[in-house]
């Protein structure tokens, strides 16, 4: 092909799914953009699509990429699995194998028969760019459409005027398939059109703002929780086709509910029916092991310096923020994907052109994601699950940043889990795990995560983590959540934390929703429901979450005591939220605490109540402050602390 002008940052003009008026959809500029990297809307052209050709006949219009391929079939239930009577042709030196197939039609199931140029090997794979597949374990492709009557409009065009980094997010982490279960149809999960109104509900109810869904893209093992993909394109049939996820995803924007969707760039399955060694050769993968096999999961690891890898990953990022409407993506293993050496002992690794560890391929990929991410998608959010201390994950690129708008503050998260597990006596010896992320807290946008990781594979439920009797776990808990909700950053718990679960998840089972029937688990509900509408309420809470102006110490030095205290602020209105937190059993009466401001300061939490299951000690609604310095200020309040209780103060 002669050398065209290059086109980057031009999106292709081709005609949106089941509208092409004849059967060669893909132009000379998809092909271009897409083999220099550059076509980021690749579902709109590979794939199947239901189309009518200039003749007016229906069929389907197939197109795969499979460059090392010599020969490349059709088959399916339109012509009962015959291997070789609908071959595909060759589109020039692209790599493209497109045809027109007639009379196919939507709910039909097929594969790609290819024929290598390599030993004769031969394989049926699924489509790549399908947008459904067969319900696991069947592992066919359904021909499908996307068409939809969204009732959203309000919500996206109000996401367009948001500011994400002051706005209040509290986002609550759910794997739809142990959400809950039907026990009198085989303990079944919930479809997606079952789950709409009562997750909908749940999260209204208890102030949440967001929902965040491990991965939904089609996987063949249930037991991988989404994180091994095989459709990149497709949400995964267990629940429902297309158009009833969305249904999911337009029930949670029309309650006022972001969604944030797990997107997994860092690996794909092995099975022989994905994207591993597609045509014969290492198409999506690396070919050396070093490089293309990750040690953690057995999985393969994507080639991210090939350019139609490139177009392929990204084009997947858009789909499901601009198709599925997503508010979000969580972007999963970020550090394996930036680090050649990541699980890997000496000697198992290939440095990088400079001779360093920096996987250069990924971070220009993970770049160039967030970059057109953000161009066409007004609102969203990308969200990296990283657990280094890699600099400038959150910041633009322009700056040397990696893109991405938040990123999980993984280190907050063990420092804290390490600390609450411990006997309150020993505290204040670790006092330091407190205060410790302070140092580095506004140096990315972070996210404050206990997610699913944590309650799995033998680390016990937040709840069985806490030390003590179960009246002291309780507290403990319901301490643990106060501080992260007075700490600066974005919030999220998983799913059966809210009511305070004492087994650990297992995603064969459902959250423990037994538990409330008993006060002391309906008060975990409650803290967690006031909460959520205490940082929602009080801009002090959430206005400046990444930046210093919002937070200050009050007296971080309290080791003795096992006591914190801190102001939330927001300049702007002049609101103030004072936290004070005590990590003993010990009760203290006459603490005294440091303010800015006389007055009367309302107690405005207190997770001692009683309607949280606490013993009811407290400040009898609030306390006026006294023209007394302490803590360098020049007003004090003198208070009741409870034990292990988490007190929020209001002027």
């Amino acid at each position: 092909m002669s050398p065209r002008p290059r086109t980057a940052h031009t999106r292709p003009q081709g005609k949106t799914p089941g509208a092409s008026p004849t059967p060669t959809r893909l132009t000379d500029d998809d092909i271009y953009l897409f083999n220099e990297g550059s076509h980021f809307h690749l579902a709109q052209k590979l794939g199947a699509h239901l189309v009518t050709d200039a003749e007016g006949r229906s069929g389907a219009v197939f197109a795969v990429w499979a460059p090392d391929a010599h020969s490349v079939s059709v088959m399916g239930t339109f012509n009962d699995w015959d291997k070789g009577s609908l071959p595909l042709e060759a589109r020039a030196a692209s790599g493209i194998w497109e045809g027109f197939v007639p009379g196919a039609k939507k709910g039909q199931v097929y594969k790609y028969h290819i024929v290598s140029r390599h030993g004769g090997y031969r394989v049926d794979k699924a489509d790549p760019f399908s947008v459904h597949q067969q319900c696991p374990p069947e592992t066919g492709s359904v021909l499908w459409d996307l068409e939809y009557s969204w009732g959203d409009a309000a919500w996206m065009e109000r996401r367009k005027n948001q500011n994400p980094a002051h706005e209040p997010m509290s986002i609550y982490e759910v794997h739809l398939g142990s959400w809950a279960r039907v026990p009198e149809e085989g303990y079944r999960s919930l479809s997606y059109l079952e789950l709409a109104d009562r997750l909908a509900d749940h999260v209204t109810k208890l102030g949440f703002t967001h929902v965040e869904m491990l991965p939904v893209m089609e996987h063949p093992f249930f037991a991988s929780w989404g994180y091994q993909a095989s459709g990149f394109f497709a949400p995964t049939s267990r629940y429902g086709n297309p158009q009833e996820f969305m249904t999911l995803v337009d029930r949670l924007h029309q309650r006022g509910i972001g969604v944030i969707i797990d997107w997994v760039p860092s690996h794909f399955v092995k099975d022989e029916h994905g994207l591993g060694f597609f045509d014969g050769s290492h198409l999506y993968e690396h070919a050396d092991a070093r490089k293309g096999i990750h040690p953690d999961w057995d999985s393969l690891i994507f080639n991210y310096g090939r350019n139609e890898v490139r177009s392929f990953l990204i084009s997947s990022a858009l789909h499901w923020l601009e198709v599925f409407h997503a508010d979000g993506l969580r972007v999963d293993a970020v550090a394996s994907m930036l680090y050649l050496d990541y699980s890997r002992k000496e000697g198992e690794w290939i440095p990088n052109s400079h001779g360093g560890n920096e996987n250069l391929e990924a971070i220009s990929l993970l770049r160039r994601c967030n970059e057109e991410s953000y161009k066409h998608c007004d609102g969203i959010q990308t969200i990296a699950e990283e657990s280094t201390s890699w600099p400038m994950v959150s910041r633009p690129t322009y700056l040397g940043g990696l893109g991405f708008g938040m990123k999980w503050d993984m280190g907050w998260m063990h420092d804290m889990l390490d600390y609450m597990s411990k006997d309150p006596v020993f505290r204040r010896f670790h006092h330091e795990r407190l205060t410790f992320r302070m140092l580095y807290s506004f140096s990315e946008n972070f996210v404050l995560p206990l997610s699913h990781d944590e309650v799995v594979h033998g680390k016990s439920s937040l709840l069985g983590k806490m030390p003590g009797d179960e009246w002291q776990k309780l507290a403990n808990l319901r301490l643990l959540y106060g501080y992260m909700y007075a700490q600066p950053g974005k919030k999220l718990l998983f799913m059966g934390a809210e009511v305070g679960q004492w087994s650990e998840w297992n995603h064969d089972g459902s959250v423990d929703w037994s538990l409330l029937e008993q006060p002391a688990h309906q008060g975990i509900q409650r803290w967690v429901t006031d909460l959520n509408h205490a940082y929602r309420n009080e801009k002090a809470l959430h206005t400046h979450d990444f930046g210093w102006e919002g937070f200050e110490w009050v007296d971080c030095n309290d080791a003795e005591s096992s006591v914190i205290s801190l102001l939330r602020k927001d300049p702007g209105s002049g609101e103030v939220v004072l936290g004070v937190f005590n990590f003993t059993p010990m009760p203290r009466k006459n603490y005294r605490v440091g303010v800015p401001t006389d007055g009367f300061w309302q107690e405005l939490l207190n997770s001692d109540a009683h309607c949280y299951g606490g013993s009811d000690l407290g400040n009898t609604g609030g306390r006026e402050a006294i023209h007394e310095s302490h803590h360098g200020r020049p007003f004090s309040l003198e208070m009741t602390l409870p034990p292990l209780a988490a007190v929020f103060w209001k002027r």
